[in-house]
């Protein structure tokens, strides 16, 4: 859910609808083509990064010891709070790039996702340690992939549901759309700082609980 209120994602969905209806025509093309290059760079980030570090710590024969995981969570903890501090820019236009690009061809948004998500998926936080928790459970759950296409879907569910309430012209459907863009677009960055806020702060308490413990 912390994935999911990004937006970038949500600004370029949205000019994307928006100079479709000043063009009279469909924005399911673009938007869709737009989500799926996200989807396709995320989802193979994290398939591929999985299966590396459970590589790495095969290869190495490294062991998750009790002292190294709350160290880890100590470190995580901090880098979290840290990230609350920093200064979150809302972004509620897509850039001209992505602009040019949907009014030529729709279909070349997919590149555009996938530039936008090989710029994502190696900088979420939640996302990354998602990943590593996945890496470091020994045996893995068999259908541990739909795990990560199940996060990256709800990560892009916003966007989604722009694309979808687009096709209807509806006043409840425009509404519901202007409202969902507004809400995440005004309170989106504050809530991921919130929540970065809480999360590190628990982490850093529970690592320290365990302190005398274990170091």
């Amino acid at each position: 859910m912390l994935d999911s209120a990004n937006v970038l994602n949500i600004g370029v969905v949205s000019a994307v609808v928006y100079d479709s209806r000043l063009s009279r025509r469909s924005a399911i093309p673009g938007g869709l083509s737009f989500v799926a290059g996200v989807f396709a760079v995320t989802t193979t980030f994290g398939l591929c990064m999985v299966l590396g570090l459970s590589f790495l710590t095969d290869v190495l024969d490294f062991k998750i010891t009790p002292a190294l995981r709350f160290r880890g969570e100590l470190l995580l903890g901090v880098v979290l709070i840290c990230l609350a501090y920093f200064p979150l820019v809302a972004q509620t236009s897509a850039p001209g790039w992505a602009l040019t690009a949907m009014r030529q061809r729709p279909w070349l948004l997919g590149f555009v996702g996938l530039a936008v998500g090989l710029g994502q998926a190696p900088t979420a936080v939640p996302y990354l340690t998602g990943l590593a928790m996945l890496a470091a459970l020994d045996p893995r759950p068999q259908l541990w992939p739909l795990i990560i296409y199940a996060y990256c879907t709800i990560a892009l569910l916003p966007s989604l549901v722009i694309v979808v309430l687009s096709t209807r012209r509806t006043k409840r459907a425009q509404r519901i759309q202007r409202w969902l863009v507004r809400v995440i677009t005004r309170y989106g960055p504050i809530s991921v700082r919130i929540l970065f806020l809480l999360a590190g702060s628990a982490l850093v308490v529970d690592a320290l609980i365990h302190h005398s413990a274990l170091w």
